[in-house]
């Protein structure tokens, strides 16, 4: 994907705030998609706000990218580009024509779609996620939420007490999810991608006097270290909150029980 590249190849632009990539973007898309047919390029103009974020540049050039879109600009300003249409949603179009000369350029205006007799929007699924209603988040953006690190050396307390899990640095610009257990999918980022199940421990750990919100996430059917890659965790499923346990001890048995909740929810083999 070419990225803030100006030239004179015509496009079809769709502008729009791409956070999160949810329903309506790909319906934005998809509408790009019957101008452009196979002669014009796609371009998308992001004017998505600053963090917290639901979507990184990273993973939105790759989202965008698997769905068609060849280019991708983010400036405040856009100069002008050999655009043969505009798709643009319907509460952008002030604020576009601000920034972007439309003068005798077709506009199509795209109302964003109902979910459950409500608008899609960026900020009801930032609300999901800090609710830890992970499940309806996924519903409105058609992908689970998903956050991308570096996996960084921890303190080593999960593998002390038989839970080894990865520690997720370089995730402080992405929303919170509410504190607690999830079920989900790691991918490890290789040139062959390898995905494992796994239990996600999001928030501050108040049994073990936790004061920073630390993503952890303990892999099932795994062993090894994975120090330094580059992974996705994607969030499929609330387990249960965050709680304070009364010693490490308790704390052990809620997450031999989590592991076997996980495993009966995936089909997997159960340990006792």
């Amino acid at each position: 994907m070419q990225i803030n590249q100006i030239d004179d190849q015509p496009v079809i632009l769709i502008i729009a705030r791409f956070d999160g990539i949810h329903r309506g973007h790909q319906q934005l898309i998809n509408k790009a998609k019957h101008y452009a047919l196979s002669q014009l390029e796609l371009a998308v103009w992001d004017l998505s706000s600053p963090e917290p974020i639901l979507t990184t540049v990273e993973d939105k050039l790759r989202i965008l990218a698997e769905q068609g879109v060849d280019r991708y600009y983010d400036h405040s300003e856009l100069k002008p580009l050999n655009c043969k249409r505009i798709v643009i949603e319907e509460d952008l179009q002030q604020e576009a024509a601000g920034l972007y000369d439309f003068h005798d350029i077709p506009v199509t205006i795209v109302q964003q779609p109902m979910f459950n007799h409500e608008m899609i929007q960026r900020a009801s699924i930032q609300t999901f996620v800090e609710k830890g209603q992970i499940e309806a988040a996924q519903a409105l953006m058609d992908r689970p939420f998903q956050t991308t690190g570096i996996v960084v050396k921890g303190d080593a307390l999960g593998r002390k007490l038989g839970f080894p899990t990865l520690n997720l640095g370089g995730i402080d610009e992405y929303v919170k999810p509410k504190p607690g257990v999830y079920l989900g999918v790691v991918e490890v980022h290789k040139e062959t991608p390898d995905y494992y199940y796994t239990l996600i421990s999001a928030g501050y750990r108040p049994t073990v006097n936790g004061e920073t919100f630390k993503v952890e996430a303990y892999l099932l059917n795994f062993s090894g270290d994975l120090y330094g890659e580059t992974v996705t965790v994607s969030y499929l499923r609330h387990m249960r909150d965050e709680e304070d346990f009364d010693g490490l001890d308790v704390l052990v048995e809620q997450m031999k029980q989590d592991e076997r909740d996980a495993r009966a929810i995936l089909g997997m083999p159960v340990i006792s």
